[in-house]
């Protein structure tokens, strides 16, 4: 880096503040109470500005160049427009310390001592803010999108806020008020993400391995130039233009730099956060800028001069040392120009200039970057690699494994991991830790070449000097030739002309030639024959190194670097506007570019253009095109390989196939990695080893490949091979063509011919026709899938009807296709077509089409379970039950059935839904005694039977009992809930079912009904029961208030809800300890299922050797009965009206033998039941008898009725009995019986 004072003026105060016009045209300087306009390209003062009354000590220009604010001691801030006229001015209640504008929405923001104000276009007002501290900076100071302000104070606090003024972040900067913050600015760029990440880990001696990045464009020049060899030059510096630089912006990055009077510089995210550690600055900082892309800082104070720093705080130099302390400081937009305002006046103004520092070693390009970073790009793969040294980087020099960077204070030296071509992981060999002054720089493998002026240095990797070499004139140029390690070979060229060649382990240099200009570039051809050079006159001169004979020169070359790496007779030369290429026998081609050729290899010149480095092909397409048109294929591809494109290439491969020349076509084909003719060359070879000598066959094929294919057609023909032309054309589809290579009407081939027609037709999407030609081919199963996937279904039928039967496979799929498309009843006709009665069940359950599998399965039960099974699962999934148990049951799924019930039952129970559970509990009884015909599992089975019999009348019973406790209306008498509740507590003797509360709601509804009713005695051992329980909230208050009104009750139950034996008459207590049976004879009461009133109805049974269907036909006979005379007498006299009996009760037991069997021994405690016999049963009347018809293994049920006026209700299928008016009653409600739910129109009724 090198500063060129462009000009400088001096004002008569100190310049506090400067600001440039957007585009750069113009330089606002702060200088006492005026405005000083400069004009940037020579430094004219254009205009002075009035409008401050003190001195004026900030100015700041607005993004968009319309307008620019100036702040002055004053109180006051004026806004001027570009053309240089006062247009508003406003003031603060202290001196103005410094202005900022939004760069996106040009809101200006002025800072005083103790406040600070928001001014924009729009509002026509200042928004003030108190301030605790004074606010020493803020130039520069929004970020990139304008978001948010940071103020700099003077008690070390930095305060960042939204555009409202209001506080979002505050940083609080070791020391306090003894570091006042004085300067800030917010990085313009967005393009350091990657370095901030890794910043606080990164080593000088490590590298970073970063594939991804993006190139800073600096408009240098080259100062190091390689080819085959590593090289070096001393360049003079040109001057940089001043055009815009490349921005690829991405997201923004806001990245503070933070310069304090603590002597410190210091970097902070958006967020607050330090990134990386503070550098010490040892001076007072006054200033900061940056450039405008962010790579460098600019930083001026107390140390009277302005340094240059990286991005991330490395300094890097001095751009102008100054007579007193540098207060502002500022980049020219878009341009590498720095202005510098000074304590005494001075204004000045510098360009500063950059030299390209990088080498060039074959296949390895390594340059400065950022100029701290190297970076080392392959220029075959494309890899890059960075190393950061956290240091200026002065000299770089690169061969073969090794890379030598110079630092201010050391010299690095790397190396290469391994020996592979394409590695990139350079380490750490050597240090050199001392400060070297030099012009170039050139590295061996063991040693490290300097040039100083007239005088080589070679040094050891250790960095002691081993050898040294004086030269009579000023060294311009070295290149290191190569040669064994430690006695590698350079070439020197000097300003006077002279040539020397050099060797590391040799003192003495060889001088080779002596010409009359100087030297500014050489080079040697591979073969060390010659020597090409470029003067100071860019004039390209070759040299017979052996006769130093002048053999070649060009005029007007700017620089040339020539290459003989596999041609002697090849040469480059480049200046301004042409790059020409030269071939000794054939025709000279041109070719235009502007650049500067820094090297070349593998046929690529690597040019350093105006404002970027670049790689460019050198093509020698013009030569080989000539050998190929005299088909010498053998030399143009030794032309090719000095390069040309893959057009080219691909161009001499085709040629050299279609000449036959097999071996230089695989070449060519190599080179673009053209696989499909590589195959076709190996397969050529390959037969011509096997004997095939028929060159037209050969040139058939490779036509073929071309696509050239009547000609190969022809060929084909006329080898013999019409076959082959059939083939090529029936792969082509060009079916019209290909009749005509048809054999003599062979069917096969006709037949192979309309597929292969099809299966084109089908992949160009024409289905329709594809399936026509399918379908006259035969090929019906590819017919079929065409139409399935199309949907054509009256195609799929027109197909499946004309197929024969026993053509399985295309029916079935024909089918099936059916299916897909939603057509069952075609699916349904195919499968009776081919007789798959399964698959037609099948079908019938997928589509759920139950009526017609039912009808199926009446006439072939073997699918009986394919059909009720799935059916019943379907009930299941659709919360039909109940249903779906009757069909696994049907099904023959007994364990499916019962776990169905089982799981309906519980949760019946669990949700209190205790009819229901009746009902289910009634069915699983039902499942058991059906399961019970089963002599294994009888038993076992009728326990079940039993005890889900009891617990169907216990829930049922509960159902009426819960909706009375839990509901606030009941339809039940309060009769029916007496009787109910002393049916559950005399049932429940044992253990409680799940669900059933007897304690609770039981004994509750008990108290409640039988102190309404009357039972006072047994309201009152309800209420004590009670009073022992833990009761709801609820009902506490309402048992306690029975408990104490049922004192003042008689201490006896009424007469009328004693419940009557009908066998011995006997009347039980209202709470039986023996539960429902009779306390004297033992006989079990019949309960109604609806009122729960005791039953006039005693049970008997048959005696030994009687059978049920004998039993009912004796019973169906009804012997008539013989009148019982004088049985009633009359008496009628004048006052009364007498009828008296003549006969005692005893009587009727001679009448009806029945009754005769009711007798039992008193005092017995077993229950004698009653047993009739043929006589018994023939006296008996039908109306009388009901009969519960169990299915087996259960006996019938015979129960005589006693009052047969009173009419009892047996339901035929649960065979629960009620009195008749009740169960009518219940039926007009529910339409079915109220106990199994059989609806009335059921066909058992």
């Amino acid at each position: 880096m090198r500063a060129v004072l462009t000009w400088r003026d001096k004002a008569e105060q100190c310049i506090y503040d400067l600001a440039f016009k957007p585009d750069g045209m113009q330089l606002i300087l702060a200088a006492g109470n005026r405005l000083l306009v400069y004009d940037t390209s020579d430094g004219t003062l254009l205009q002075p500005l009035k409008g401050h009354k003190d001195t004026v000590y900030c100015v700041a220009y607005a993004k968009d160049g319309k307008r620019f604010a100036s702040g002055s001691a004053d109180k006051s801030v004026i806004i001027w427009t570009s053309k240089l006229e006062g247009i508003l001015k406003y003031t603060h209640n202290d001196s103005i310390q410094c202005v900022s504008y939004n760069p996106v929405t040009h809101q200006l923001a002025s800072c005083s001592s103790s406040d600070f104000g928001l001014w924009s276009p729009e509002q026509k007002s200042v928004t003030k803010h108190k301030s605790n501290s004074k606010i020493t900076c803020c130039r520069n100071s929004w970020t990139n999108d304008g978001q948010y302000l940071a103020l700099g104070m003077f008690n070390g606090i930095i305060s960042i806020r939204n555009k409202n003024g209001e506080e979002k972040v505050k940083i609080e900067r070791p020391g306090g008020s003894l570091s006042p913050i004085w300067s800030i600015c917010w990085n313009p760029s967005s393009r350091w993400e990657s370095f901030w990440m890794n910043r606080e880990s990164e080593d000088a001696e490590e590298v970073n391995v970063n594939r991804y990045f993006q190139e800073i464009p600096s408009t240098l020049k080259s100062a190091v130039y390689s080819s085959q060899g590593s090289e070096a030059e001393e360049e003079e510096p040109e001057e940089e233009d001043d055009s815009p630089r490349d921005d690829n912006s991405e997201e923004h990055n806001d990245i503070l730099a933070v310069a304090d009077w603590g002597q410190k510089l210091s970097f902070y995210q958006l967020s607050g956060k330090q990134i990386g550690k503070d550098r010490s600055l040892n001076f007072d900082p006054c200033c900061l800028s940056y450039f405008t892309k962010g790579e460098y800082i600019l930083l001026g104070g107390s140390d009277k001069q302005v340094s240059l720093f990286t991005k991330d705080g490395v300094r890097l130099g001095t751009v102008g040392e100054q007579n007193s302390w540098v207060w502002t400081c500022k980049v020219k937009p878009d341009s590498n120009y720095v202005v510098v305002g000074c304590q005494d006046g001075t204004i000045s103004f510098y360009q500063l200039i950059f030299s390209t520092v990088h080498g060039l070693y074959k296949d390895r390009y390594a340059y400065r970057d950022s100029m701290t970073d190297v970076i080392v790009q392959h220029l075959i793969t494309e890899q890059k690699v960075r190393i950061k040294c956290k240091e200026l980087v002065k000299k770089i020099a690169i061969y073969k494994n090794r890379l030598a960077i110079q630092l201010p204070e050391k010299i690095l030296i790397y190396e290469l991991y391994s020996d592979d071509s394409s590695d990139m992981h350079y380490r750490v060999k050597e240090k050199i830790v001392k400060k070297f002054e030099c012009n170039l720089l050139v590295v061996c493998a063991d040693h490290i070449i300097l040039c100083q002026e007239k005088r080589l240095q070679c040094l050891s990797f250790s960095g002691v000097k081993e050898r040294e070499w004086q030269m009579e004139s000023l060294i311009r140029y070295i290149k290191v030739i190569g040669g064994p390690p430690g006695r590698e070979g350079l070439l020197v060229g000097l300003k006077n002309g002279q040539i020397l060649k050099i060797f590391v382990d040799n003192l003495f240099a060889i001088v080779l030639l002596k010409q009359a200009t100087a030297v500014r570039c050489l080079d040697m051809s591979a073969s060390r024959n010659k020597l090409a050079v470029v003067d100071e006159n860019d004039t390209c001169l070759v040299y017979d190194i052996h006769t130093k004979e002048l053999l070649f020169q060009q005029p007007q070359s700017h620089l040339l670097v020539t290459v003989f790496l596999r041609c002697e007779n090849f040469k480059c030369r480049d200046n301004a506007l042409f790059s020409n290429i030269k071939l000794m026998v054939l025709v000279i081609h041109c070719e235009k570019i502007r650049a500067f050729v820094q090297g070349i290899q593998h046929g690529k010149k690597l040019c350093s253009f105006t404002l970027a480095q670049n790689k460019d092909e050198i093509l020698q397409s013009a030569p080989m095109y000539q050998y190929l048109d005299r088909k010498m294929f053998k030399e143009a591809y030794q032309i090719a390989c000095l390069g040309v494109t893959d057009t080219d290439w691909r161009e001499l491969a085709m040629e050299a196939l279609e000449g036959l020349e097999f071996e230089t076509a695989k070449k060519a084909f190599t080179r673009v990695q053209d696989l499909r003719y590589l195959e076709l060359i190996n397969s050529i070879e390959e037969r011509k080893k096997r004997g095939e000598t028929n060159n037209d066959l050969f040139l058939a094929d490779v036509f073929s490949y071309q696509g050239k294919f009547h000609e190969a057609a022809k060929l084909y023909k006329r080898s013999g091979h019409e076959n082959l032309a059939l083939d090529m054309y029936t792969d082509l589809r060009m079916f019209e063509y290909a009749k005509d290579f048809l054999g003599s009407g062979d069917p096969k081939e006709t037949k192979m011919l309309i597929t292969k027609q099809a299966d084109w037709a089908r992949n160009i999407n024409e289905p329709k026709a594809a399936v026509e030609m399918y379908i006259s081919a035969g090929e019906h199963i590819k017919a079929i899938e065409i139409s399935g996937d199309h949907g054509w279904v009256d195609t799929l039928i027109d197909i499946a009807r004309k197929l024969d039967k026993a053509e399985r496979e295309p029916l079935l799929m024909c089918a099936y296709y059916f299916k897909k498309l939603d057509n069952p009843g075609y699916a349904a006709e195919t499968y009776l077509k081919i007789g798959d009665l399964k698959s037609l069940v099948q079908l019938h359950v997928e589509t759920q089409r139950w009526d017609e599998a039912f009808a199926l399965g009446e006439k072939h039960p073997e699918f009986k379970d394919d059909i009720y099974v799935p059916y019943a699962q379907w009930l299941a999934e659709n919360d039909r039950f109940e249903e779906a148990q009757k069909a696994f049951h049907k099904a023959g799924r007994q364990r499916e059935a019962v776990r169905v019930l089982e799981q309906l039952t519980h949760n019946a129970v669990v949700e209190s839904r205790f009819n229901d559970a009746a009902y289910y509990y009634w069915m699983l009884s039902m499942q058991c005694l059906d399961i019970a015909q089963d002599p294994a599992q009888k038993d076992v089975m009728l326990d079940k039977f039993r005890h889900f019999q009891h617990l169907a009348e216990l829930y049922h019973g509960y159902h009426a009992i819960q909706r009375y406790t839990e509901e606030p209306f009941s339809f039940h008498l309060p009769e029916t809930l007496f009787n109910i509740s002393r049916f559950l507590l005399h049932s429940l003797t044992k253990d409680t079912p799940l669900g059933i509360s007897k304690r609770r709601n039981t004994l509750f509804t008990l108290a409640k009904q039988s102190k309404a009713l009357g039972a006072y005695k047994l309201a009152r051992h309800a209420y004590d029961k009670l009073q022992g329980l833990q009761i709801p909230a609820r009902f506490q208050k309402s048992i306690e208030l029975g408990s104490l009104t049922i004192r003042s009750k008689p201490f006896h139950d009424s007469e009328e809800l004693v419940p009557l034996c009908y066998r011995c008459s006997t009347n039980n207590p209202l709470l039986n300890n023996l539960g429902n049976v009779c306390i004297n004879c033992r006989q079990p009461f019949v309960f109604s299922a609806s009122s729960y009133e005791v039953l006039h109805l005693v049970e008997f049974y048959l005696e030994e050797g009687i059978t049920d269907e004998e039993a009912v036909s004796l019973i169906d006979l009804e012997a008539p009965r013989h009148k019982r005379e004088n049985k009633w007498q009359e008496i009628t006299s004048n006052n009364s009206q007498t009828l008296r009996l003549d006969e005692t009760m005893d009587s009727m037991g001679d009448d009806d033998p029945f009754t005769a069997k009711l007798s039992f021994e008193q005092g017995g405690s077993e229950f004698v039941p009653v047993v009739v016999n043929r006589s018994v049963l023939r006296s008996m009347s039908r109306r009388d008898v009901l009969i519960k018809r169990w299915p087996p293994p259960l006996q019938w049920q015979y129960f005589r009725s006693l009052l047969p006026d009173a009419s009892i209700t047996m339901c035929p299928s649960c065979f629960q009995m009620f009195h008749s008016e009740d169960y009518e009653l219940l039926v007009l409600q529910h339409t079915c019986c109220p106990y199994c739910r059989r609806r009335i129109d059921d066909s058992s009724s």
